[in-house]
């Protein structure tokens, strides 16, 4: 009665969260302000797998319990009473099992941060930034579904509409869990709006989603950071390009070179550009993990790799292709209007199930 090696799995569990239960009351780390979030963000995670395990707990001892009273009982009614609980005890007992697996998947644990994510215009050329700037208007409608905030940091506008380069930071829960399947080469399929002769022509646009770094991840030392400040240009206001509001940041060991103009004073430009900076920091280790993990499971293309197409658009078919599930949609319109979860979902589901083989649970 149980799967032996899941209840195993659980008292590991269960045993490490009374710990961090312990720990989070200490008064040594509540004035270690790294450890205490960490450990917090530990207990948040591990209380669905708890849940989860008392109720399958509670299960297997009404199992045992109908099954002793269908031992001992003569009287019939009772019997079949005891008969028709085991037999919805047992039903349902697949499914649990099934659940906790799933819970006891170790999560990656950048998912639920906000994210960097930035969009560029690929081979195409005029199109190619029409077409980055489709999907920006396609994943701020996602956004606003989502009720997450995106900030542009900095953008370069196609001479012929969208964006050259488009980088922006969101905000909101889970933010870098959903978006992560978002990272690669989307290839768009139509009649560009620079064509007069009505040919179809394949162009591309690179999406990067970046977990953006908590203070906690990473220190910079401000002799490490070279600032410069500069006029901005483009959109703005009176401001354009009379007061030096730009800001770039040089950090000297990487070379890593970060500039923000969106906001009007030097002071949230400067604030901006450094979240972005130990982001970008951040994520030199974190593409490691990445690294040993993309050749294992087709859809984690969260490497960036430029070359991973990922998606096509055709536009005269009205169809989506997503490439790492083998999923087509003939609805494009709708995705194209930032209906987005549905695919993130499926490729959510195919990464779990991988995950799952990986965990010989």
């Amino acid at each position: 009665m149980g799967n032996n090696l899941i209840i195993e799995k659980l008292e590991g569990v269960k045993e490490r969260f009374l710990e961090v239960s312990e720990l989070l009351n200490k008064q040594q780390v509540h004035s270690d302000m790294k450890r205490y979030i960490k450990l917090n963000k530990e207990y948040k995670e591990l209380q669905p797998i708890i849940e989860a395990y008392e109720k399958y707990r509670l299960t297997l001892s009404n199992i045992e319990s109908a099954r002793e009273l269908l031992a001992a009982e003569k009287d019939e009614d009772m019997r079949e009473m005891a008969k028709a609980e085991l037999e919805e005890l047992n039903e349902r007992l697949p499914e649990m099992e099934e659940e906790i697996k799933y819970l006891l998947i170790p999560a990656d644990p950048e998912d639920e941060k906000n994210a960097v994510i930035e969009i560029r215009a690929g081979t195409g050329g005029d199109e190619a930034s029409i077409f980055a700037g489709d999907l920006f208007r396609m994943y701020t409608k996602f956004f606003e579904a989502k009720g997450w905030k995106a900030e542009i940091n900095r953008f370069t506008e196609g001479t012929a509409g969208g964006y050259k380069e488009i980088v922006m930071s969101v905000t909101g829960e889970g933010v870098y869990g959903l978006m992560k399947y978002e990272s690669g080469v989307h290839r768009v399929q139509r009649v560009p709006q620079t064509e007069a002769q009505g040919r179809i022509h394949t162009s591309a646009a690179s999406v990067v989603v970046l977990p953006e770094a908590d203070e906690f991840d990473v220190e910079i030392k401000n002799e490490d950071i070279r600032k410069d400040t500069y006029c901005s240009s483009g959109p703005g206001g009176q401001s354009v390009n009379t007061t030096y509001s730009a800001v770039r940041l040089t950090h000297v060991p990487t070379g890593i070179v970060v500039t923000c103009q969106d906001e009007k004073s030097q002071l949230k430009n400067y604030d901006k550009a450094l979240k972005e900076l130990r982001t970008r920091l951040y994520n030199l280790e974190y593409q490691k993990y990445l690294e040993k993990v993309s050749h294992r499971r087709k859809t984690m293309v969260s490497t960036g790799d430029r070359s991973a197409k990922i998606r096509t658009y055709n536009y005269p078919q009205g169809r989506l292709t997503d490439h790492r599930i083998n999923l087509t949609i003939y609805n494009l319109p709708y995705v194209l209007d930032g209906n987005i979860r549905d695919i993130i979902d499926k490729l959510q589901m195919a990464e779990n199930a991988e995950r799952l083989k990986e965990s010989n649970i």
